[in-house]
């Protein structure tokens, strides 16, 4: 890829669309199952190791999270072979979600079930509507009373993204799209105990390699995913409560970051962690400007934006992709690399129709395609160290928030902003991604 603006905006379009053709290639070759449904591996390599443990039918690393990989690239090419991979992979979460203990967004219940919504959004044939309700009604009646104060209900007792908060987004999400009201009423009522905390999301420890007296601001486990849900409630309800929530959320994470000229940067955790800024979706920038696009697009104040967009400058002044940092270390998914950056920058084009973004965007897809490793039959995989903390642990998933599916969707969301052709197809954006649907921008640069 390159950012040559000599060529048309279809034929700069074309490298990310073949780089995500060719990771579906190797997804594919990863395939498991029957005719009854289909899952895919995590690791296909002969011997081959996943850097996470099994999940067959998350969204982080599983089937759900491939069938939406698969959706759009079917409405990308037109190949109806790819709606098939997902409609078998429907199928098979259709079965496979009784077996799944945990609620949580990223691993549980409620990210199959966002899933399976978009999925019968796109197949129309009522069989994962069906299973999408089922799985959400589910949910809602593994909620209960939530101590010490026992006045909302909840599930894990973290406010968090990877807690309670993931569970909201997908009630939200599921409200909407199956039109079940109650369960908006019931992501509201949960939220209530979020809201009522002086810091949302301000906790302590229980982060796996941290300090148990370690505080995060980040986005999936930290104050700024628990402040992003309580915009989006706010949003989705109109109460005041949650936006106040927010905008308290988002004042501790202004006031732990390091301010340097137009740049920001939020440190990894506190108060050890002071010099580490993560720069990833997960834990870092990407995230962090996530809840600041929210709480503009719900309210408005041109200041949200303001900090995301200096957010986002922190990262292209840390020299990446070109050069490795502590906060981006050898890494390509959507989690913790470069895939998650691809998003951040290609939404921020959308929101703001600044010409600069969407050119980083390239830039980074740019690195994701070189980076890419052949895998026999045009198919193209990514090798990373998925854990900051183990360099020598490296592995290549197919999976979609820690490997190639998750890739391949960055690509294609490039590749949408590129071609500018709204008329070709409907984009997925998760609950967790506050940017318009591009690829047309919400104004002009």
């Amino acid at each position: 890829m390159s950012v040559d603006r000599a060529r048309s905006p279809g034929e700069r379009a074309d490298a990310p669309l073949a780089a995500a053709i060719g990771a579906a290639r190797w997804v594919r070759s990863a395939t498991a199952g029957d005719g009854a449904g289909r899952h895919w591996l995590a690791n296909p390599d002969p011997g081959g190791r996943s850097a996470l443990a099994p999940a067959p039918a998350s969204l982080y690393a599983g089937a759900a999270g491939i069938v939406l990989f698969f959706l759009e690239l079917a409405a990308a090419t037109g190949d109806e072979g790819y709606l098939e991979d997902a409609r078998a992979g429907v199928r098979y979460l259709a079965s496979a979600w009784r077996g799944v203990a945990g609620v949580g967004f990223h691993h549980g219940l409620s990210g199959i079930a966002v899933a399976l919504c978009e999925a019968g959004w796109v197949l129309g044939d009522g069989t994962a509507e069906e299973a999408a309700a089922a799985v959400l009604e589910r949910v809602a009646r593994a909620a209960r009373p939530m101590s010490p104060d026992q006045q909302a209900p909840g599930w894990t007792g973290d406010p968090a993204l990877r807690g309670d908060g993931g569970v909201v987004l997908a009630l939200l999400h599921g409200a909407a799209m199956l039109g079940l009201p109650h369960l908006e009423d019931l992501a509201a009522e949960a939220a209530q105990r979020a809201a009522r905390l002086a810091v949302p999301g301000h906790r302590f420890g229980d982060c796996p390699g941290l300090p148990r007296d370690a505080v995060t601001p980040g986005f999936v486990a930290g104050t700024s995913g628990t402040a992003f849900v309580l915009a989006r409630l706010y949003g989705a309800t109109g109460e005041r409560c949650f936006l106040e929530a927010a905008r308290r959320g988002a004042g501790f994470v202004r006031a732990v970051s390091v301010v340097t000229g137009g740049h920001v940067a939020v440190p990894h955790h506190l108060p050890q962690g002071r010099g580490l800024f993560y720069l990833g979706f997960c834990s870092g920038a990407a995230g962090v400007a996530r809840m600041f696009c929210e709480l503009y697009r719900v309210a408005g104040d041109p200041a949200d934006l303001d900090w995301a967009e200096r957010l986002a400058a922190g990262i292209v002044a840390s020299g990446v992709p070109a050069r490795r940092v502590p906060g981006l270390w050898d890494t390509a998914c959507q989690c913790c690399g470069v895939a998650g950056l691809v998003e951040l920058f290609a939404g921020l084009w959308a929101a703001t129709g600044r010409p600069a973004y969407l050119d980083f965007a390239v830039r980074l897809g740019e690195h994701l395609a070189a980076r890419s490793r052949a895998a026999g039959d045009g198919g193209l995989r990514w090798y990373q160290a998925y854990r900051r903390s183990r360099p020598g642990e490296v592995s290549a998933d197919t999976g979609y928030m820690a490997g190639a599916a998750g890739i391949g969707a960055a690509l294609l969301h490039l590749e949408a902003a590129l071609r500018r052709a709204p008329e070709r197809r409907r984009m997925i954006l998760l609950p967790d991604n506050p940017f318009p649907a591009y690829p047309l921008p919400t104004r002009p640069a």
